[in-house]
């Protein structure tokens, strides 16, 4: 079952490059739609958020919003988080408001767990997929899926048909898509001992110094 996480976020009339504004105050612009709301301009505490994203991801982190001027928090999920280019920095936030008793999609990430034989006898465990589609009440999500590779050998693979959801949780990717294998791992050829110096070649019309010695004589 996820995690709720509450945050505070005041609305905005602050719009487009105004909002240059609002990172000297030290708040992040975003947005708040969806379950029937008109679309609202909010902003959000930087630290705050930041501090929450450091523990959780978006898509199927459920959020509560305690909104300035509204009684009640908005249940919600980040749906989308912008970031600088250049610094990295979080730029804008997109929320979705949900209905507790609907079902949503999102993605979820993979916790890898077990000890594979495949990768104690040398072999590499590589890594496919980083997330999956799933459905779901909003209470059900969560953010990863236990991936358990203790039979893996090398050479062995698996899809998200053989992923085991939690209870509640709906997983709808591909079921043909790989999700993990163990593979032989590439070995770089090693340069072979004693073996020649290829020589660079003459340039012609250049004579060497031995050579002009021995005319001279």
């Amino acid at each position: 079952m996820t995690e709720t996480t509450a945050i505070s976020a005041w609305p905005r009339e602050v719009l487009g490059k105004a909002n240059r504004r609002l990172a000297s105050e030290g708040k992040i612009p975003a947005v708040l739609y969806g379950a029937g709301r008109d679309t609202m301009a909010i902003a959000l505490d930087r630290h705050d958020f930041e501090l929450m994203m450091t523990h959780h991801g978006a898509g199927s982190t459920l959020v509560s919003i305690a909104l300035e001027g509204e009684k009640k928090p908005v249940n919600a999920v980040i749906k989308d988080v912008q970031h600088s280019p250049v610094k990295g920095t979080i730029l804008h936030v997109d929320f979705l408001a949900i209905r507790m008793d609907e079902k949503l999609q999102a993605v979820a990430g993979f916790n890898f767990v077990g000890d594979a034989p495949g990768v104690k006898a040398g072999g590499v465990l590589m890594h496919a997929l980083r997330e999956v589609a799933v459905e779901a009440l909003p209470t059900d999500l969560v953010e990863a899926i236990d991936v358990d590779i203790s039979g893996m050998e090398i050479g062995d693979s698996l899809t998200v048909a053989d992923l085991v959801a939690p209870r509640g949780l709906e997983i709808i990717g591909d079921p043909e898509a790989v999700v993990c294998s163990i593979t032989v791992p590439t070995l770089e050829p090693a340069e072979e001992e004693g073996a020649e110096e290829i020589a660079e070649p003459a340039v012609i019309g250049e004579e060497t110094a031995e050579e002009s010695g021995a005319e001279e004589e």
